[in-house]
């Protein structure tokens, strides 16, 4: 699995009786494929996949996959603090024909040493044929991966790749650095992208790429081109879309946004819950001169159950 360029962490969508609403689902991802973007990424933090029940999980990914057809890679969220749970549910995932790969983050809650997470990587690497990409996000889990682990991890057959959410970037680049060539290290947050991209990255795994996918997906292709003047243009018009989807916990900003944009209804599992108003008007006036709310018609509007 060759990995780079723009990939979105996709919402996954829910009807206001709290259902996965699989026709919006169908309808954003292929709008991302006819849009430019590189991968997918079906049931990660953004898609709410605490919240699904593991039929939910699976279903998603399925469709995401029966959706995409091949056009461009789909790589599935698979994490659990249990490794032997972990290493269950990728086996659910090996049955699955036309995935390319997992997403797996840190084991979050445990806490566990860098020698427990390489373990921990290491038996759902090799519990299945799939691409491996490992997700680094400390904000969220309470451990952080070292560059260290990650190379040791490198050395196994499978683990091509990882997102980096440390918003370290002295680590980021230390990685990149110590990290064999075939492995790609990816941004992921939307704000470090560039930053990440000039250093040796591959490109970031994104949540505005929800809404923008054809600029985000242009923007990180530049940087990788070296046409920075192109990639800082798009990225000073992208940027406060960036910061705005994260004044309130993901996927909370995006999820108002795609609502407005008459992609998905805005609907949320708790313990996610809508935006506060000042962040509505905040968002609504942001997606109106960024000219989001004119871009869809209203045939492309979710529909109503």
């Amino acid at each position: 699995m060759e990995i780079s360029g723009c990939g979105t962490a996709l919402v996954t969508p829910f009807y206001a009786d709290g259902s996965v609403d699989e026709l919006a689902l169908v309808s954003l991802v292929n709008w991302q494929v006819e849009s430019g973007i590189n991968f997918l990424i079906p049931c990660g933090t953004t898609g709410e996949t605490p919240t699904l029940r593991e039929s939910e999980w699976l279903r998603v990914v399925q469709l995401v996959v029966d959706t995409v057809q091949g056009r461009v890679p789909v790589i599935a969220g698979c994490t659990h603090n249990s490794t032997h749970e972990a290493v269950r549910r990728v086996q659910l995932l090996n049955r699955m024909e036309g995935l390319s790969g997992i997403l797996t983050a840190n084991p979050y809650y445990n806490k566990p040493m860098q020698e427990g997470q390489y373990q921990h990587f290491r038996a759902i690497a090799e519990a299945t044929h799939l691409s491996v990409m490992l997700y680094n996000i400390p904000g969220r889990t309470a451990v952080n991966l070292l560059p260290e682990t990650v190379v040791r991890l490198a050395e196994l057959g499978n683990v091509v790749a990882i997102k980096e959410s440390s918003g370290n970037l002295q680590q980021i680049t230390e990685l990149i650095h110590m990290a064999p060539a075939n492995f790609r290290v990816l941004a992921g947050d939307d704000n470090i992208a560039l930053a990440v991209a000039s250093v040796g990255g591959a490109g970031v795994i994104s949540v505005a790429s929800n809404e923008i996918p054809a600029q985000m997906s242009q923007m990180v292709a530049a940087a990788l081109k070296g046409d920075w003047a192109t990639a800082r243009q798009l990225h000073r018009r992208c940027y406060p879309l960036m910061v705005a989807n994260f004044c309130e916990t993901n996927p909370g900003p995006v999820k108002c946004v795609l609502s407005m944009m008459g992609r998905i209804q805005e609907n949320y599992r708790l313990p996610m819950v809508p935006v506060q108003s000042a962040t509505r008007v905040r968002l609504e006036t942001l997606a109106r001169e960024m000219g989001l709310l004119s871009s869809v018609s209203a045939a492309a509007a979710a529909p109503k159950k």
